[in-house]
């Protein structure tokens, strides 16, 4: 076998030619290519990195504005159950003492019931009493209506000092009759004379007197001066008793 340094030569070239065209054709572009490539996957990356910073920073931001708005939340309803429970305590209270009012009310309705009743049942009482007394007194003789309490007056005349009686006499100066008797039935003349002789013997013997009946009395005797009256009566008397019970 011969060797043909021609054929070497020319391969050689050829090989250089072939390295030459393809490090200028193909590696020099296809290095270009990827490093544009490269570039371009650095430079999505760089913007994918920022995104997925800006996306942290905006779930960053909505989780605090989600913990803000719960806490603005959770106040509001804090403040809302606090207002609530309050109302509802005022309420309560109001409605309490409304109930407390309103029993108060019916207490002194009811007693005020009761106290009118008792009067009511008290007067009638009385009545039926007055009556019963008005009938057994009328029953009673003349004497016994009359007497007793024209005694008493007669009591009542001489307890009294002597210018007090001298003021019940001068007060009747002037010509009319002195002191009219008021009984509650008509007297005989002889309890008339000697009616008007005992009332002398404390009034002086100047002083005149008339008689007058009047019904009402019951029971009892009345001496009607000019500008006094001094008188016992069975309704006198009963009336003072009536006022006393009604006001107890």
């Amino acid at each position: 076998m011969t060797f043909d340094w021609w054929t070497l030569g020319l391969q050689t070239i050829n090989f250089a030619i072939l390295v030459w065209l393809l490090h200028r054709l193909l590696y020099k572009p296809t290095l270009n290519m990827i490093d544009a490539r490269r570039q371009e996957m650095e430079k999505q990356s760089s913007e994918a990195n920022a995104a997925a910073e800006e996306a942290k920073r905006l779930l960053a931001a909505t989780e605090a504005e989600r913990l803000a708005v719960s806490g603005e939340r959770e106040a509001m309803l804090k403040t809302a159950s606090a207002a609530a429970e309050q109302a509802s305590q005022a309420r309560r209270a109001q409605a309490e003492s409304d109930a407390e009012a309103i029993l108060e009310e019916g207490r002194k309705t009811l007693a005020d019931e009761r106290a009118q009743a008792a009067l009511a049942a008290r007067s009638i009482s009385l009545d039926l009493t007055d009556q019963v007394a008005e009938r057994l007194l009328g029953e009673m003789p003349t004497d016994v209506r009359t007497e007793p309490w024209f005694a008493k007056l007669e009591g009542q005349l001489a307890s009294l000092p002597e210018t007090e009686r001298a003021a019940l006499v001068d007060s009747e100066h002037g010509g009319d009759p002195a002191v009219t008797i008021v009984t509650p039935l008509p007297l005989d003349n002889n309890t008339k004379e000697i009616w008007c002789a005992r009332l002398r013997g404390s009034l002086g013997a100047q002083v005149s007197f008339e008689f007058n009946v009047d019904p009402n009395l019951v029971a009892g005797a009345e001496l009607h001066f000019r500008n006094a009256t001094l008188g016992y009566s069975w309704r006198s008397a009963f009336g003072a008793i009536r006022s006393e019970l009604i006001a107890t």
